[in-house]
This record gives structure tokens, C-alpha cells and sequence, in this order.
């Protein structure tokens, strides 16, 4: 377990990853800048952690081309890098070498979160923080799986998978810089989410449920659903 030289309490920030494009979305352009209920996906998600009074910091992690974040989402108070890589991993690991460069210590709390995860809310991402405040690995945000699990293959079913203990990673993951950052330099691409490259370390991360709404907007679909419950709030 990492041990960490503590002067002062940590703090919390944000990145958000949004430098992808979306391809299973459907989607003309980057999903995230697709509007939903009146503004861009983006901007949702980033509303829903400016409402968390504990993150000191947002950082927007976007790729070096991006030239729509500034008009989808104006008056952004927070922090923004076009320093995004090729997948996921390198731009959160990307993300976290600028936090370090603003000043983010080693014993801070970095809570990722997709960007297409719009419907996250202030005080789903608020038990997050309070239930990893004094843990010393972290966790995040998951749903209990409630179906039936089926294994396939070429189409038909292959077996039927045990359910019992599954959960669907969700966002925010929280985990301390000086964690996280050589977790994913050790597992690199391979890591699809935070969690994952931590547990490749050795450690447990917690798991915090929340519910299914916290979905990550990922197919064509998704985006109506995502407009009809936005809508309903």
C-alpha cells in the first residue's frame, strides 16, 4: 500500500476525458457536443460537478484538434488541455500530468469522469467523496447488475454467466494522483477504466452504488433516453 507524506488535507479535482469521437454513437461529429435538452452533452456533465462543493478544480482533457468546446459550453469556469492521446487511458494519463503541472499534489484525489455521462448528479458524485475520503485506495461509482447474464458466441448463447456480485463500472472514479498516475503507466492502453489499471497494482478499489440513470450515453439510442430524462428533472 502507498503511503503518502500529508501536509495538508487533499483535495478533490475532476478531469473529464473528452478527447474521443464518438464512433459507435451514430453521431455526425464528437458525441460530446451533441445537444441534448437544450445544450451540449458536455455541458451537462460539466453542470453536475461544478454542483459538487468539494472539487477544487475541473480539468477538460480534449484533443489537440478540438475547436467546438469553448462554444458548446461558454463561460466554462474551470480548466481546459488539448493534450488528449489515442485512447482513453492516455488522455487521463495525459490529464493528470497537467493536473500535476498545475499544481495537483500526489495525496489529491483525481475523480474521473466520462464526459458522456451527462447524467450523473451533484450528490451521487458528493457519496462518492465521502464514502472514499478516508479509504486508502479509492473507489467508484457502479450498479448492482440486476439480469441474467448470458456468455455468447457466433451469435447464440454459449453459457450462462453467475450474476451474483456483478456490477457495471460506472463514473466518477476516484483515486489519488499518486496512485493512479503509475497504475495507468504500468498497464497503459489496455486499462478501460480507472479501476482497472489500479486493480492490475494489487488493490481493491471500493465500490459505491448508484444507479442505472448514471448511464454512459454511448449508442443512438441512448441519446433520446438521455433527453427524455433530462427533461423529466
Amino acid at each position: 500500500m502507498n503511503s503518502y507524506t500529508i501536509g495538508q488535507a487533499p483535495r478533490c479535482f475532476a478531469l473529464v476525458p473528452a478527447a474521443g469521437i464518438g464512433a459507435r454513437s451514430g453521431a455526425a461529429g464528437p458525441k460530446q457536443y451533441v445537444p441534448i435538452a437544450g445544450r451540449a452533452m458536455v455541458a451537462h456533465t460539466l453542470a453536475a460537478l461544478a454542483g459538487v462543493r468539494r472539487i477544487e478544480a475541473t480539468l477538460v482533457v480534449l484533443s489537440p484538434q478540438d475547436d467546438q468546446f469553448e462554444a458548446a459550453v461558454p463561460g466554462f469556469a474551470g480548466w481546459v488541455a488539448r493534450c488528449g492521446g489515442a485512447s482513453r487511458a492516455e488522455t487521463v494519463a495525459n490529464g493528470l500530468g497537467e493536473l500535476t503541472a498545475r499544481g495537483a499534489q500526489p495525496h489529491d484525489w483525481v475523480l474521473v469522469h466520462d464526459a458522456a455521462r451527462c447524467l450523473v448528479r451533484p450528490e451521487w458524485i458528493a457519496r462518492l467523496i465521502e464514502a472514499c475520503d478516508g479509504d486508502e485506495v479509492g473507489g467508484l461509482l457502479a450498479f448492482p447488475l440486476p439480469d441474467t447474464l448470458k456468455q455468447s458466441h457466433d451469435g447464440r448463447v454459449a453459457a450462462t454467466v453467475d450474476r451474483a456480485g456483478k456490477w457495471a463500472a460506472q463514473t466518477p472514479q476516484m483515486f489519488r494522483l499518486g496512485l493512479l498516475k503509475p497504475a495507468l503507466a504500468a498497464i497503459g492502453a489496455a486499462a478501460t477504466d480507472e479501476a482497472s489499471a489500479v486493480e492490475a497494482l494489487g488493490h481493491s478499489p471500493l465500490l459505491v452504488e448508484a444507479p442505472m440513470e448514471n448511464f454512459k450515453v454511448t449508442w443512438p439510442a441512448d441519446f433520446a433516453l438521455a433527453e427524455r430524462l433530462l427533461n423529466t428533472r
